[in-house]
């Protein structure tokens, strides 16, 4: 995947990624920061757990002052976490976010790894962590990106050496990462790997420290006189931006976290404390004392003086004078012995001259996606906008291997456009391929080594492009795109997708029977080519009914969609299992459902997941039947509750007043919803006349991050969590209403709860709440603010941290019916 490079317009442009998949046109300024950066052979890699731990600041100063080589080894995608954006969770969460640190990578200049560790939610110690993601497995991950990365220096975000005071997750990367610097030069030590790689040993290793780390800015003030500093509030004048400008535009790039930001300037310290491996020589350096220069490399030191001579003489206005120079030093590097390095710096060179020549080259299709085995028409172009003398002698497609003689003369300015078919001779598609097969809890299972540590899936749609620059051979890979137009958006790129013929969905991933009643399942079938037929048919549990046995479906258009329907009936006791979509086509048996995700700050992402569905039969009463629901930072409980028979409308805050809240049966309000909706603040005494009146109002979970949820009687919210879903539960108020009607609930109902029981509970309250639940995990007191009730007025007030967000779209019987009494309380009087 191409990605912008630093300047300002490129800056401009970075909030809009429709147009992430446009090639790379380099201003003088960033073909010279390239040059410095060629002429740098020093490597840093920055080590922690989540995307948004990492240190965007000290990234970017390894990368566009120091001129390192740095990349950010994110332990997991954060596929734990809460989506502010949107309604996609796990694993479609965790794409998101693999997705914002590539674009995050793209504005600060490092790269991006990971390792395959699933991010299983918040974790209180790093014993906890690594037996879930399984040590062994991951600690090789960690190794395995030192081996292949060679970093000279680590640097790792958060300490090793205090478990329980933090995330456990950001612990855990701390001591694999102390443990990887000691192993991967060990051939003996994952020794399966060295098929692939080599061993290394990097040189130091270092723990960036912040002041948040301490008790008080004076305590760590003293402790900062033994560390190593660096200002990292540097001006490039190349850029027209500081580093923390920089660092603050890439932060900002993480959105489904919400961390949208201001840009700051000006001086500021960093810190790093040394923990192991050779001491330095230069104060404030961490590549003192270490060869970062063209002569580390036999037969290095030659290259280097050219090189040297292009950097220190470049032409801002001609940058294509240099190509002579640039040519004999990429011809030069077939001589180097270190494979490593050799492959690095031909890939960055060779962007180099690209750029200095003018020359763009496009290879684009006329769809998005293919399927496999199918023919592909590529549109080609190329232009040589330089002085310099060039051929393109030929073209190779990696998709059927096949070589196609050219022997163009690529006269200045003078563009070269042909066509050509190819066959897209594949069996595999381009889906994330950590998605590709059933994941732990606490890890995603990849058996390919090779892939194990990518950002992405490598694209299968390239062109590789043989030229003749300057009389020296050269080849330049690209990527097959789609380029269109929109006339509201203008030229649009995207890349070129291989995905099945058909694929199938059911839209609700968890389908609730409240009753014997059955249901119409819809399942949309959709083509991924033209007049495609064939039968569909659904895989139901035991003691399920399914009628009629499959339906024929006919499709003539690519991409277009039909809709078939499925009369589906539960047994009479409660029963829970899947329920399988299986199309056939042409003998070919389809299981997949497509999934695309669109935002404008990531470029499109196509997955594919299992076409299923989980289906329940709840043993459930309920009371009223329209709920208002205000929407908070994203949730699929409106869908969840819909499926058990509520109607559901979504409030509009602005339009909130005295009257128009008395039709509903009860209010819910949205996970972190006074967190993200400042609207809320001025509606809220309409909200508590609501409640006054006899209504029913449940707030589900608020950070506590300067937040005012304006609840009726005094609330303070903590950051105390239950993250084990398993954790015993204790029912405080077993005649409270809200334990008894309509549903009694029982210890039972909270068996079967995902990723955690809560997060953010209040732990102070005023004496008019009161609390219906206790729990705790292991070795921790009891907390009892998970789910409190206050009468007000004629009405009910309801906060709870309870993760309804999680379980009601994961199907847990005992929240649907945990949640139904609390739309339903005070319902009882009138029963």
């Amino acid at each position: 995947m191409k990605k912008f490079l630093l300047s300002t317009l490129a800056f401009l442009l970075i909030s809009v990624s429709v147009f992430a998949q446009k090639p790379q046109k380099l201003t003088s300024n960033q073909i010279y920061e390239k040059i410095q950066k060629l002429n740098f052979l020093g490597t840093a890699l920055y080590i922690a757990a989540h995307p948004d731990d990492e240190n965007t600041r000290l990234i970017s100063y390894l990368s566009n002052n120091v001129k390192a080589r740095t990349a950010y080894l994110s332990l997991t995608r954060g596929d734990g976490g809460q989506n502010l954006i949107g309604s996609e969770l796990r694993e479609l969460l965790g794409v998101i976010r693999t997705q914002e640190l590539l674009a995050a990578r793209s504005v600060d200049g490092g790269e991006q790894m990971f390792t395959r560790a699933n991010d299983f939610g918040y974790s209180k110690h790093p014993d906890e962590t690594l037996e879930i993601w399984n040590e062994e497995a991951v600690l090789s991950d960690v190794v395995w990106a030192i081996r292949n990365f060679k970093p000279d220096v680590i640097i790792n975000r958060f300490d090793h050496r205090t478990p329980g005071t933090t995330h456990g997750h950001h612990t855990a990367s701390a001591i694999l990462s102390v443990a990887a610097f000691d192993i991967a030069n060990d051939s003996t030590k994952y020794s399966d790997q060295l098929k692939y790689t080599k061993t290394w040993q990097p040189k130091r290793l270092f723990h960036n420290i912040s002041s948040r780390s301490f008790k008080s800015q004076e305590a760590f003030n003293e402790a900062a006189k033994d560390l190593i500093s660096f200002d990292i509030g540097a001006y490039y004048a190349l850029k027209g931006l500081s580093n923390n400008e920089i660092a603050s535009i890439a932060s900002s790039q993480h959105l489904s976290q919400g961390f949208g930001r201001l840009s700051t300037r000006g001086s500021q310290k960093e810190y790093v404390e040394f923990l192991k491996g050779d001491s330095l020589i230069v104060e404030n350096d961490v590549f003192s004392g270490i060869n970062t220069t063209w002569s580390r490399l036999k037969n290095g030191a030659s290259i280097g003086k050219i090189l040297k001579d292009v950097e220190d003489n470049f032409d801002f206005v001609n940058p294509s004078k240099h190509l002579s120079k640039l040519m004999l030093a990429y011809s030069m590097m077939s001589d180097l012995e270190d494979n490593h390095w050799k492959t690095i710096k031909e890939k960055q060179i060779k962007e180099i001259i690209e750029a200095c020549a003018g020359l763009y080259i496009e290879a684009s299709a006329n769809s998005s996606s293919g399927t496999p085995n199918s023919k592909i028409d590529i549109n080609f172009e190329v232009l040589n906008r330089s002085d310099v003398n060039m051929q393109l002698t030929s073209i190779v497609s990696e998709l059927d291997s096949i070589e196609i003689f050219k022997g163009f003369n690529l006269t200045k300015n003078e563009k070269f456009t042909f066509k050509e078919t190819f066959a897209l001779k594949t069996n595999s598609y381009t889906d994330p391929y950590w998605l590709r097969k059933e994941a732990s809890l606490g890890m995603y299972t990849v058996d390919d080594q090779a892939l194990i540590g990518l950002p992405e899936t490598p694209s299968i749609s390239k062109i590789t492009y043989k030229l003749i620059i300057d009389f020296i051979p050269i080849t330049i890979t690209k990527n097959i795109v789609r380029r269109y137009a929109e006339r509201d958006k203008g030229e649009i790129y995207e890349p070129y997708e291989v995905l099945p013929e058909v694929t199938t969905k059911i839209k609700n991933k968890v389908l609730i029977f409240s009753d014997s009643i059955s249901k119409n399942i819809n399942v949309a079938i959709r083509a991924g080519i033209p007049f495609v037929q064939g039968k569909v048919s659904l895989k139901v549990p035991e003691g399920w009914r399914v009628t009629p046995a499959e339906i024929n479906f006919n499709i003539e258009q690519k991409e277009d969609v039909q809709n078939v329907s499925f009369l589906v009936t539960p047994p009479k006791d409660p029963s829970e299992g899947k329920l399988e979509v299986i199309a056939v086509s042409k003998g070919e048996s389809y299981t997949k459902e497509l999934v695309e995700i669109n935002y404008n700050h990531i470029p499109k992402q196509s997955v594919l997941l299992n076409s299923e569905a989980k289906v329940v039969r709840l043993d459930i009463q309920k009371v009223g039947n329209t709920i208002g629901y205000i929407k908070g930072a994203g949730d699929a409980v409106p869908e969840s509750l819909r499926q058990i028979g509520y109607s559901v409308e979504i409030i509009d805050p602005i339009n909130i007043n005295e009257e128009n809240l008395l039709k509903y049966d009860a209010i819910v309000l949205g996970i972190r919803a006074y967190n993200v909706v400042d609207e809320l603040k001025f509606k809220q005494k309409f909200l508590l006349e609501y409640v006054a009146k006899g209504g029913n109002m449940i707030v589900q979970y608020n950070t506590n991050r300067n937040v005012d949820v304006a609840a009726p009687f005094p609330l303070k919210l903590s950051r105390d969590r239950v993250t084990d879903e398993s954790a015993d539960v204790l029912i405080l108020a077993e005649d409270n209403p809200l334990m008894n009607f309509p549903n009694k609930i029982t210890n039972e109902d909270f068996n079967g709860w995902v990723q955690e029981r809560g997060l953010y509970f209040p732990n102070i309250w005023h004496e008019s709440y009161t609390p219906v639940l206790s729990m705790n995990d292991k070795g921790e007191h009891m907390k009892l603010g998970s789910l409190l009730i206050a009468k007000y007025g004629k009405g009910n007030y309801i906060y709870t941290g309870l993760s309804f967000f999680r379980e009601l779209p994961a199907g847990v019987s005992g929240a649907y019916r945990l949640f139904a009494n609390m739309l339903s309380v005070g319902k009882e009087v009138s029963k």
